[in-house]
Formats: structure tokens, sequence, C-alpha cells
């Protein structure tokens, strides 16, 4: 039977939550619609005299490296006088697009002071963009050239007046004592003769520009051509290429503020502020505009004016400003010019530059006078009483009665005679010197005559001075001041030096220290050859003598005063080689003179440590002998010996000495050797009874011996010596003793045999299988029927022999043959089969009653009995 479910009814709901999407979808619909349309751009136009380097689709608009907006299409104008370019600026710039914006085409421009728009070459041109105020607008007309925009936006921009442009140009520079401060941003011509030069001052530098700097131009070169030389003059290279502006900041003036105005002068000496003054006379026949005002010898100003009045003519002269203290109500001027007399012509470059307006200085502080009178004639008060001098000189100087004397090239009196001494001996020149210079002079003043032209050639350069046309003419003296305070008083000797450096020479000989050292040989050294101290120059040569008794040489050395504290107990010389090199295993040492003394031969002086005696007297043939306190020696060796200079002298291994010097003697029987053993071991190797002898590779089937004179050469070995008395001159061999390297404690024994064999010098001695020692030499006997083989057991194996044990001769391979008994092949080690070998055994154990005495001998047997084979005795090693 089926059952039948009832159905259940459910009360349908009034909202569905799927409603919500159109909804939603409308509300995205609208915003991103209001979203488009904002964000859509707003739409201008920019007037531009032409589309040359405008792109559509691809010329943007930028605002400080920011892209703004981009050219949507270009169109020509309806006049015909441009085009309209229609821009889509990003609407965020709406605030900033008003009516006094400006718009510009941003080239690449290339010019002596940079390149603008660099980053065009990369992007391509862009329309700048500067936001202004003033209302809303859309349309705009381009500028031809970018804005004078400030470089930074602090600083300060202020304009230059100046009726001629110059050089400069927009980017040249604008210096403060040569230091780049701002450039110039923008010029434009006003009217038909004023120019303002728009100039930037960065913000660092603003507070330097007060309301009372003056600007001047600094572009190019300035030259100024006269008898005293040529003078060129230029701010820097910058400037020179680019063209610059140069100022200068006044004290305790207000600061200069955006917009001021200043002048800009054509030239440094117009720009600063001076003093003006006029002056009155009869005629204008020697002065002229451009004749200079001079004050004992020093240009202090110019006449800038001539005006012709009804009494004569007036001068508009102007003091330099340094200078300005020198106008008083009473000072005096006057015309000075050439002075041509029998004793010849004095200021005779005035016959070509013309004649110059001399000052005086007053002392009144009245107020200045309007006027002032141009005397012809020097006045009266420049005769005053003078200082009359004397200087003596070995010879004639080429210096005649006018020659002026001058100090600081400033001159303080003049030469009025010159005549030799009473006793022809010397000549003395009569100076009379200006009363107010006397006080220069001091009792150790001296004098240095001038040269017109003088060249000083030397390692630090060529140096070219000349002076003046007096100088050439008449010549001049120079004064050097003493340090003394006494007065001079008249008539007074001074000495006249030829030069400079003959002035300082003399000098220095009568404050310097001298002393001698002693050589082998003159060094390379001469007169003048320098001394150095960690090659500072101290001192210098002043003689080289040589001893014919000694065959040596005298070195006379002469140390400046300030230096003399250095020669000292520890003190010690040597000479400089022009370049050292010393290689070895160790690396390479390069030492390499200053160059004067490498031309000229030079001297070292060096310190050893305070509690060390060194040697003041001697000159060393390298820094490492005197600082090591070398002490010479002679070895005489035969003339087949192999060694060389520089070779070592060697004590076990360790350097003591240097072979300096290798000479073949003229019997070509002998090399006489010089040589240095360092001052520390010296005493052990110069007592009379130490051995010399060459060491030098050995090569055998036994091995090397000295293995490192194949690399380094032979060397002398040394062994020391126990006499008392001390030598210096010694015998070498050409090998070492054969007991020369053997430990003094090794045991020494002497085997003998009727034949050497194969027994060498180095053929070890075995005991079962091990080398416990060697023969070091042999020699026949003194009856000639036997040899003796010196040998030594070492130390450590000195208590396994004893006047039991028997050596044999276990080199090669012994072979005995018999009809009955067959044949026997017996051999050693491989290496005694090579090299040879003698091997030892022992029959008992070693003790106090068959210990060796100093120097046994054995008879060295030549092969080993059958017996021999069961000694094993148990030996016990002494403590």
């Amino acid at each position: 039977m089926t059952q039948i479910e009832s159905p259940k009814v459910v009360k349908k709901k009034l909202f569905s939550p799927i409603w919500l999407l159109p909804i939603v979808a409308l509300a995205l619909g609208a915003w991103l619609g209001v979203k488009s349309i904002k964000e859509s751009g707003i739409e201008i136009i920019v007037h531009f005299p032409n589309a040359v380097g405008i792109d559509i689709g691809k010329t943007l608009v930028k605002y400080q490296g920011l892209t703004v907006g981009k050219v949507t299409d270009i169109s020509i104008d309806n006049e015909l006088s441009g085009v309209n370019v229609k821009i889509i600026m990003d609407y965020r710039s709406e605030p900033f697009l008003n009516k006094n914006s400006k718009f510009w085409l941003v080239t690449p421009k290339a010019s002596i002071t940079g390149i603008e728009g660099l980053d065009t070459l990369f992007s391509g041109n862009y329309i700048a963009v500067q936001p202004g105020d003033g209302s809303s607008a859309s349309e705009f007309v381009a500028l031809k050239d970018a804005p004078t925009m400030l470089p930074d936006t602090n600083g300060v921009l202020i304009t230059l007046t100046t009726s001629k442009l110059g050089s400069l140009d927009i980017g040249s520079m604008v210096f403060y004592r040569q230091i780049p401060v701002g450039k110039v941003v923008n010029y434009r011509l006003i009217d038909s003769g004023t120019i303002n030069i728009s100039t930037f001052i960065e913000q660092q530098y603003a507070h330097l520009v007060t309301q009372e700097s003056q600007f001047w131009n600094v572009s190019g070169l300035k030259i100024d051509a006269s008898m005293s030389g040529i003078k060129v003059n230029t701010e820097s290279l910058a400037s020179l290429l680019a063209g610059g502006i140069s100022f200068n900041s006044v004290a305790n003036s207000a600061a200069a503020q955006n917009g001021d105005n200043f002048v800009l002068y054509p030239d440094e000496q117009s720009a600063v502020k001076g003093i003006e003054f006029t002056l009155l006379a009869d005629n204008a026949d020697e002065i002229n505009q451009g004749s200079t005002l001079v004050y004992r010898g020093i240009d202090v100003g110019k006449i800038h004016q001539t005006q012709l009045t009804e009494n004569g003519v007036k001068f508009l002269a102007k003091f330099d400003s340094q200078y300005q203290h020198l106008l008083n109500a009473d000072t005096q001027f006057w015309i000075a010019g050439a002075d041509i007399s029998l004793e010849g012509v004095k200021h005779a470059a005035r016959l070509i530059t013309g004649s110059v307006v001399n000052v005086l200085p007053g002392v009144s502080d009245n107020a200045l006078p309007q006027e002032y009178q141009l005397q012809s004639q020097a006045p009266d008060l420049m005769q005053a009483s003078q200082l009359t001098i004397k200087l003596t000189s070995d010879e004639h100087s080429g210096l005649n009665a006018g020659a002026e004397v001058r100090y600081k090239q400033m001159p303080i009196g003049e030469i009025s005679q010159v005549k030799l001494s009473d006793d022809f001996s010397r000549v003395e020149y009569s100076v009379d010197i200006q009363p107010e210079y006397s006080s220069l002079l001091t009792v150790d003043s001296y004098f240095v005559s001038e040269s017109a032209l003088a060249i000083d050639a030397s390692l630090d350069g060529v140096k070219v001075k000349t002076r003046d046309i007096n100088t050439l003419l008449a010549g001049a003296v120079s004064l050097v001041p003493g340090k003394a305070k006494a007065v001079v008083k008249p008539q007074a000797k001074f000495s006249l030096y030829q030069s400079a450096d003959q002035a300082l020479t003399a000098l220095n000989k009568s404050s310097m220290s001298t002393l001698a050292l002693d050589s082998i040989d003159g060094a390379g050294l001469a007169h003048g050859s320098p001394v150095y101290y960690k090659k500072m120059r101290i001192g210098s040569v002043s003689e080289v003598n040589w001893n014919s008794q000694t065959d040596k040489f005298s070195i006379t050395v002469a140390i400046q005063k300030r230096f003399t504290n250095l020669v000292r107990s520890n003190s010690v010389f040597w000479r400089n080689d022009a370049a050292s090199i010393n290689a070895s295993l160790s690396g390479i040492d390069v030492d390499i003179a200053p160059l004067e003394g490498a031309l000229k031969g030079s001297i070292s002086l060096g310190l050893l440590p305070e509690n060390q005696q060194g040697n003041q007297t001697r000159l060393y043939d390298s820094k490492e002998l005197a600082l090591k306190q070398a002490k010479a020696i002679t070895l005489s060796l035969p003339a087949d010996a192999k060694v060389a200079a520089k070779a070592a002298i060697r004590y076990q291994g360790h350097q003591v000495g240097v072979i300096q010097q290798v000479k073949l003697n003229q019997d070509l029987a002998n090399l006489t050797v010089s040589a240095y053993l360092y001052g520390e071991y010296a005493q052990h190797f110069t007592k009379e009874d130490s051995e010399f002898f060459v060491v030098d590779a050995q090569i055998s089937l036994v091995g090397i011996k000295a293995p490192e004179t194949l690399i380094t050469g032979p060397y002398i070995g040394v062994l020391p010596g126990t006499s008392e008395r001390q030598a210096t001159q010694f015998d070498g061999l050409l090998a070492a003793r054969y007991d020369a390297d053997i430990d003094e404690d090794a045991l020494k024994v002497t085997l003998v045999d009727s034949q050497l064999g194969s027994i060498k010098i180095g053929t070890p001695i075995f005991f079962r299988g091990i080398a416990i020692g060697q023969v070091d030499g042999y020699s026949l006997s003194y009856n000639g029927n036997q040899v003796l083989m010196y040998s030594h057991i070492e130390k450590q194996y000195a208590h396994l022999v004893n006047q039991t044990s028997q050596f044999w001769d276990a080199s090669g391979i012994k072979l005995e043959v018999g009809i009955f008994s067959g044949a026997q092949i017996e051999t050693g080690s491989l290496e005694t089969l090579l090299s040879g070998g003698i091997s030892v055994v022992t029959e008992e154990v070693t003790d106090k009653t068959n210990q060796l005495a100093l120097d046994e001998r054995f008879t060295l047997h030549n092969k080993m009995k059958a017996e021999w084979r069961k000694w094993k005795p148990e030996q016990v090693k002494p403590l």
C-alpha cells in the first residue's frame, strides 16, 4: 500500500539576494565612468612658431623630469604664422594651467659652456612647462627660448649692466677668488647701449654678494706688455674658454637681494675703488692719458683724463685703492723722465714709455684740496741727508754709478762711485741709502749683484729670471738684511756677492761643521756631492784628496749647522749607489738614490742604536756594512779559486761578512780578496788562527755537497780561531779541512787500508745498515805504505763503537768463485753499491775498559768475516 506524503506549504520571500548583482554592476559602471571622465585628461592648445622637433604621439610634456602630457595633434593656425599644438595634459595638472604658465620646446644645444638638454639625445625633444599664476587657461603661446630659470630653488638672482657682452654667454661661470659660485642664466639687450645679464649666485655663496660688491669681466687673456716685462693673466681655464665674471665682497655691507642691479666693469682695475684727484700743470708736453703715478718705483695709479683749461692743463688722476692712503693734503707730485748725463742714462726705460709722475706722500691731517700742482722738478725734500756705505767685491760686477740699490725690488738707494781699493785687491762701491731705509741695514747684512737675465739650469728644472731695462743698462744690487740689531755707521763696509748662491755658500761655509772620512777609493765623489740623512740633504762634500803613501782617499764633508747634532758617537757614513738591487731567494730589494746624488755621487749618514759605538772617520762601501759596523780584512787565495765580489762569508750557514772586491795579483798565481766581517762577529773571525776556505758544490754518487752554491755561487767559509792575537790578513784554502764541519762532540777515528779503493770523502759508515758517520778526508801515511781515512761517528752513535769494533769495506759487489765451493756473491745496500760504504760491527758492550781514545786507528778489512755476524751485544746509551 502506497503512502502519499502531504504537501508542505512554504511562504514566498519578498527579496532575493540575486537582485543585488544589477545594483552593484550599475554602481561599478557609474564609478568607472566618472573615473574615466575625470582622468581623461585636459586638452590645451599651445601656439609654436613651427613644428620642427614636435611629433604627434611622441613628443611629451614634462615638468621637472616628470611626464605630465603628450602631443595629440598639430595644425596650422589661421594666420599661417605658426602651428597650434594640441596637448592632452594629465588631469592632475589642472591647478597649474593658468594664464601665466609658460611652455617652450627643449632641444639639445651645444656651446662652449656645455650641452643643454642632454637628456633629449636619448628621449627626443620634449615640451617643458613652468607653472604660473592667474586665472585658468587652455590656450598658450610658447616661448622661443627657455625663461630665466634659477639653476636651484635657493640662491640670489641679480642683474649686471654692461655696454658689451664680450665673451660671456649663458652658462659662463661667476667666480669669487677663483672659486665658481654661480653662473650667467640669461642676457638681453635693453636699448642700443645697455645689456642686462641675469646672474644666479648659489645659496651657500649668496652672503658674499653685498650692496657694495663690484663685478668685472675676467673672460679670455689679459696681456700687459711693458718695459718691465710681459704679464699674462687669466682667471681660470674655464673663463678662458667660456668667459667668466669675478667680484669682490665688501665687509660690513648689507647682503644683496634678488633683483639687485650692479655694474659689470671691463676689468678689475676699473672695478676696484680708488681715490680720484686733479693735477694742474702749465702744459702736457711729457704727461698724457695713461701716464703712471709712481712711488718708490711702484706703480700706484694712472692719469685717466687730460683737459685743457684757460691757464694750462688739468689732469684727472686716480690712486689704486690699496695706495689711496698716500694722498694727503701736502702730498707732492712732479714729473720724472729719463736722466741723461755723462755718467750714463738713468731710468732709460722712460725714453720709450714716457715720463712718469713721481709721488711724495705728505703727513698733514688737513682736508684734501680739490687740486694739486704738478711740479716739473723733484722737491728739495728728496735731497735730505743719506747714509753712505761701502760695498767690497773680489771683482767688478758690471755695476756703474747710478745703479739702483733695492730691497724686495724697491729702490732704497743707488751707487754713487765705483773704484779699486787702495791696495788694488778689491773693488769698492760707494752707496747712498735713502734715510728712511737706513734702519734696514744691520752689521750682518750683505748685498747681491742682480743680473738682467739669470738662467738657472739644474736637476730641478730650468729657471729664467729677468729684470727691467735699468738693470740691463746700469746693473742693480739687492740688500739682504741680517738679524743683528747693531746700528750701522756711515762708511761701514759690506760684502757684495756675485749671486745669491755664492752668498749662501760663503755664509754657510763659516757655520758648517766639517769632518774627514777615509775611503779605499774616491767613491765617485767630487766637490758638491750631497750628503743625505734619510734622503734629506744635510751637507755636501767640500773636497776629495788622495794620500799617495797609504793609497787611500780622504773625503772632507761639511754638515750644515742645524744638523751637526746628527754627528755623534753612534753615527756612521756610507757611499750611495745610483741604484742598488739585492736579489735573493727571499725576494728583490731595489734602492734608488735621489737624482742629484745619482748623478754626482753621494754619501748617507745613519745612526746605530744608542748603545753601539760607530766610526765617524770611515766611509763604508754600503749601508749594510755601515750599519753592521763591518771590519775590513784581506784574504789571499789561489788564482783558480772561484769567488766573486758580493759573495757571502758564512759560518755554519750564517752570513758573517761579504766579499767587496776580488783582484788577480800581478804574479797570476794568487787572488787578493778585499772583504768585510760584520762588526758583531768580527772579533771571533779576526783571530790570527781563524781559517777561511772556498765552499763550492761537489757532485758525486754520494750526493751534492753545498747544493745552495749551485744557485748563489761559491762563497767563503770561515772557522773561528782561538788565538789571543788579532789579524786582518789571512791565507785562504780552496777547500775546508776535512774536520772543519764536524761537531766537536763527534767520535773521531782513523781507518787504515793499503788502498783507497772506492772510498771517497763523504762515504757513509753503516751500523746494521744505518748511517752513523762518514769519511771526512784521507791521506797517505808518512811512509807511503798505507792510506789513512779520517772519519767520525756522530755523537748519538758513539757508544756503538769501541776497541772491539771491526770495520770493513762494504762498497760494490764482492764475488768469490771456487772449484769446489762454488760462487759467492756479497753486496751491500743499493746506496753502498752505487756510492760505496763502510760497515762496522762491535763485539762487546762499550764500557770504561774498552772506550776509544782520541783518534783511534782501525784496520779497514776488505770484507766481513763470518763470526762477526754473531756479534750482538746489547749496548746501553750513556745518559
